[in-house]
């Protein structure tokens, strides 16, 4: 008889023997992988299948992305939380766009210059598709005046007129003089006027200046004659010197008055017609009138242009872009939206403090930073206000200041470009500040579960502004419904990455693996990246051996691939077990110790580890001593565990006398880390074998948690464990002992690979589920566990009457120790 049937019989006695129901009996092959069955797939290649109308097994999420897009009230933004590689960028990215050209086109934005005020920048909104006409107006404009303005003063009706001004004040001069001159010759003085001014002086009946000499020697009444003729003269010219700056402050004026006439004449049928293109643009025509008043004002800027003499040394010099007197004429348009139809749906893959709310450029001139309204920029606000903006919420939150920027603006509807260093006031650099623009945008953040979770809980302000929580499922019920979606999701990625249609066979095994990263035989993952990568790797295999189509052997391939390619630290961790390096034991048996099974994930692979677990007993105060935890290797999960089951022990030995033992508990040969309680069941089985003195199979390996009535509960992994156990078992050859005990709740999460099902089939390999940790140690013992009968004794020979018989001698021990001494 085989020794597992030998096994069945001898639990079955003993069981009966003690009340207690038979052993756990291993599980059927067909329990350890849900296979999908080809034949019942009513197709012959995935060709002949739909595309998918709507994400698959995201129902909850669409229905949060439409509420969301739908509700147009302060906060609610969106974020689309689930692991990278979901698809969803892509899925809210297509309803928004199929949404966006529903919407009204938002206005182009532009900024001009301010006259009044040339440090602020004043924001034009204009019809969308305008902002670029209105560029093009301006700059036509300003040709024409670059041309009419300079032949308005080349004309000769203003010539006449300038000269008829001048010449207004050259007789008012002639005038004023001409009238002293005349008393100035009836009194015998002499007008003098030469190239540096005018003057009085004495002169003889010829005509001639009396020489001061010859002044001496006139007669004394002559001198006092001819001095107070001078005094009263020296007044009368001092006063026409007086009133001439008047009259050349006259005649500027009446020169300006019809300079400003002149170029008003030659601008304003120009600026008419303007006012007539955007007549009912309040704001535009606003800035018309400024544009026009600046250009009568400073009319002389188009003379000078004219009039300039080239410069043969100009050519030689760096061209100064912000020294031509017309760049406040023009106008910077930011946002154009021409070519937009509906509402703009933008994605910023960089969202910096700049790229988001814009930026102000600088230019390098003779060694000093210069800067104007044309050197502002636009960010993703403002190309998306009116509409949409797609952020990455990890990117978003690496970048200094960019998350508290877009918070500001949300809160304040307003968007106000300013540099990092402006905002933090590290920069003393002249600039700008342009106007804000008023901000109307739904912003929608990607990312992952706990930064989602890690906002709400960290910051005051996240679920304030994002109150629409778009949450991906990560896997589809595996049912005849969804198994469908499934067959027609892998069409629809095969179609639109351009790959080979699947032979059924190939889509069947693509069910089962999706099982497999769905950690769940009632489940298919719908992880869109994963499926698409494996999609695409059997394509190549296909595309080698030369098939038109992708069939079940290139699909195992491709995965087979797949875990070669990142299996170099799992296999080097089987040859060293193998090698005895790494001591785990497939043979005989051992008090307090047991096999042990955890998870190990690099990058995106996951393996199963085996661990030696050892518990040691000796004589104590009732501590159960976790050396992981002692030595800060064990985190909080696992220190929980270790506690539950003294917790445990406690109850069911020691209710009612003292627990008077110390015990230790380990993971042998760990060097890092330890964390989680799906080690929890195999250390209290290695702790009550050790208690008990009773040897431990070693063909058996555990996982599972434990609670503190004794029940095994699932944990993660279980398919890798079981795997990992195995190729242990392999690598040292299987015998049909070896095997894994696991909580029975994990049984519908087992999805293990074809040689595991195989060996199971052949009677080399079990796998057992457990509800308890009796049944645990009843298979690891070979032992019945036994329950307390109504006298509160566990029966004779059972593994807790071993257990508590010892605990009993430990406490009479400790209560003979404790005794006085004569």
């Amino acid at each position: 008889m085989p020794a597992i049937e030998r096994l069945k019989v001898a639990g079955h006695q003993l069981c009966t023997l003690f009340g207690r129901s038979a052993m756990r009996s291993p599980l059927a092959p067909e329990q350890l992988y849900r296979r999908c069955d080809p034949s019942r797939l009513e197709f012959v290649t995935s060709a002949e299948l739909p595309d998918v109308s709507e994400p698959v097994g995201q129902a909850r999420a669409v229905e949060a992305v439409r509420f969301g897009i739908g509700i147009r009230r302060y906060g609610y933004n969106i974020y689309a939380l689930g692991p990278s590689g979901m698809g969803k960028h892509g899925l809210v990215r297509q309803f928004l766009e199929s949404r966006a050209p529903e919407d009204p086109t938002p206005s182009d934005l532009c900024y001009v210059h301010n006259f009044r005020d040339p440090q602020r920048p004043r924001a034009l909104c204009l019809p969308a598709g305008r902002g670029v006409a209105f560029r093009k107006d301006m700059e036509r404009l300003v040709e024409e005046l670059r041309v009419s303005i300079p032949a308005a003063f080349e004309s000769d009706d203003y010539r006449a007129r300038r000269k008829q001004i001048e010449s207004q004040f050259g007789e008012r001069t002639e005038q004023l003089f001409g009238e002293i001159e005349k008393r100035a010759r009836e009194r015998g003085i002499a007008f003098l006027r030469t190239p540096v001014g005018v003057g009085l002086a004495p002169r003889r009946a010829d005509g001639e200046v009396i020489e001061p000499a010859e002044l001496e020697r006139l007669p004394e009444n002559e001198r006092e004659r001819l001095g107070a003729a001078m005094v009263e003269l020296q007044g009368q010219l001092q006063e026409a010197l007086a009133e001439l700056p008047r009259a050349a402050r006259q005649q500027r004026q009446a020169l300006r008055a019809l300079k400003r006439e002149v170029t008003a004449f030659a601008v304003g049928h120009l600026i008419d017609e303007l006012r007539a293109t955007y007549a009912g643009l309040p704001e535009v025509l606003a800035h018309l009138d400024a544009v026009q008043e600046d250009v009568v004002a400073s009319a002389d800027d188009f003379k000078a242009e004219l009039a300039e003499e080239p410069d043969p040394l100009a050519a030689l010099l760096p061209k100064r872009r912000g020294g031509s007197p017309f760049r406040r004429y023009q106008v910077n348009v930011l946002v154009d939206h021409s070519a937009t139809r509906g509402a703009p749906v933008v994605y910023e893959d960089h969202p910096t403090h700049a790229n988001l709310i814009g930026r102000i450029e600088h230019l390098s001139e003779f060694g000093s930073l210069t800067t104007d309204f044309l050197l502002v920029r636009a960010g993703a606000l403002h190309r998306a206000n009116g509409g949409y903006l797609l952020l990455d919420a990890h990117k978003l939150l690496m970048q200094p200041m960019a998350w508290d920027e877009l918070k500001r603006v949300l809160r304040s509807h307003l968007v106000r470009i300013e540099s990092l260093g402006q905002a933090l006031g590290l920069l003393a650099t002249a600039s700008v500040e342009p106007e804000p623009v008023p901000l109307a945008v739904k912003v929608v953040l990607i990312g992952e579960r706990l930064l989602y979770y890690l906002l709400a809980d960290l910051d005051p302000d996240f679920l304030e502004l994002f109150k629409v929580a778009a949450d991906f499922e990560e896997t589809l019920d595996r049912d005849a419904e969804g198994e469908a979606l499934y067959h027609r999701l892998l069409a629809t990625v095969a179609r639109r990455e351009g790959l080979r249609p699947l032979e059924r066979e190939a889509v069947a095994r693509m069910v089962e693996h999706g099982s497999r990263l769905a950690n769940d035989a009632d489940k298919l993952s719908v992880h869109l990246e994963s499926v698409a990568d494996l999609l695409r790797q059997a394509d190549h295999v296909a595309g080698q051996a030369g098939r038109s189509t992708v069939n079940r052997s290139d699909v195992e391939q491709a995965i087979a691939a797949q875990v070669r390619r990142m299996s170099r630290v799992s296999d080097r961790m089987l040859e060293e077990i193998r090698r005895g390096t790494i001591l785990i034991d497939t043979r005989g048996g051992k008090a307090g110790q047991v096999n042990g099974l955890s998870v190990m994930q690099l990058g995106g692979y996951v393996f199963g580890r085996p661990s030696r677990i050892t518990a040691r007993v000796r004589l104590g105060t009732g501590r159960v001593l976790d050396i992981e935890r002692e030595v800060r290797l064990g985190g909080p999960i696992h220190s929980k565990g270790v506690l539950i089951l003294a917790g445990f022990l406690g109850e069911r030995y020691a209710a009612e006398k003292p627990l008077s033992l110390h015990a230790s508990l380990v993971f042998e040969q760990s060097y890092s880390g330890v964390e989680g309680d799906s080690a929890s069941c195999a250390e209290l089985c290695a702790l009550l074998s050790a208690i008990a003195e009773t040897p431990v199979r070693q063909s058996l390996a555990v996982t599972g948690s434990v609670n503190q009535q004794g029940q095994v509960q699932a944990v993660g992994g279980v398919t890798e464990k079981v795997e990992g156990f195995f190729d242990v078992c392999k690598a040292a050859g299987l015998t049909g002992e070896e095997g894994v005990l696991i909580p029975a709740a994990n049984v519908k999460h087992l999805m293990l690979r074809r040689d595991v099902v195989e060996a199971v089939e052949s009677g080399q390999f079990r796998v057992f589920p457990i509800e308890t940790v009796d049944e645990a140690l009843e298979l690891l013992t070979g032992l019945p566990a036994g329950a307390r009968d109504t006298s509160s004794e566990f029966p004779e020979g059972s593994l807790n009457r071993r257990v508590e018989a010892r605990l009993v001698g430990f406490a009479e021990k400790a209560r003979a120790f404790a005794k006085p001494t004569d």
